[in-house]
């Protein structure tokens, strides 16, 4: 049974047709941010078991709320693509349009990052996961092109540089990632923010 998306992106799905009470909230929260971890440190193929006790629930309770390990998988994913999505907008409250832009960039490279755990389900072929490459472009690159056109607006960075190529590149810093350690690629990140407020500074 896949898994239907409420109005709200970050709030927490449940398969269609179920009203959700308080506590079951609370269960697949838990189960989601367990799972994260788990798979980001044991792969997407760890045992329910570790998944559930990581979450303090019963095995029962994961297979009642995603009776599919690829419901799991998907569920993990939209949630950590919404709270990136969701960060742009914060950020752009709390900083000036730049740094705003320099500090989404960190906060994408942690979640590809992360994200390596899940990398060998999500190519896998599976149709399971078909939609999700287009979900995470449809969320995440609009909120990176509003930073962009916002800082481009402002003068602080170059004004010819594109959401999808951005995201890209991020995502390639990524490739040697080993277990979620992205000191390096926020490294490049960054350098590659700077190269463009230097060259609009140049202009």
């Amino acid at each position: 049974m896949m898994n239907k998306k409420t109005e709200n992106p970050g709030e927490v799905t449940e398969p269609i047709g179920r009203s959700i009470r308080a506590d079951a909230k609370r269960n697949i929260q838990a189960l989601l941010e367990a799972a994260m971890k788990v798979f980001a440190e044991s792969g997407v193929d760890a045992p329910v078991r570790e998944i559930a006790e990581a979450a303090g629930v019963g095995v029962g309770t994961v297979y009642r709320h995603y009776p599919q390990r690829s419901d799991l998988i998907q569920a993990v994913f939209r949630q950590e693509v919404d709270a990136c999505a969701e960060a742009a907008e914060e950020l752009a409250e709390r900083y000036e349009p730049a740094e705003a832009l320099s500090q989404w960039m960190q906060r994408f490279v942690d979640f590809i990052a992360a994200k390596r755990g899940l990398a060998a389900a999500l190519h896998s072929g599976d149709p399971a996961y078909s939609a999700l490459p287009a979900y995470f472009e449809e969320r995440l690159n609009p909120a990176l092109k509003t930073l962009l056109e916002t800082a481009e607006a402002a003068g602080e960075v170059r004004a010819d540089a594109e959401p999808d190529e951005l995201l890209r590149a991020a995502a390639s810093l990524c490739t040697t990632v080993k277990k979620g350690d992205a000191v390096h690629a926020k490294k490049m990140a960054a350098l590659i923010v700077d190269g463009m407020r230097y060259r609009a500074s140049q202009n």
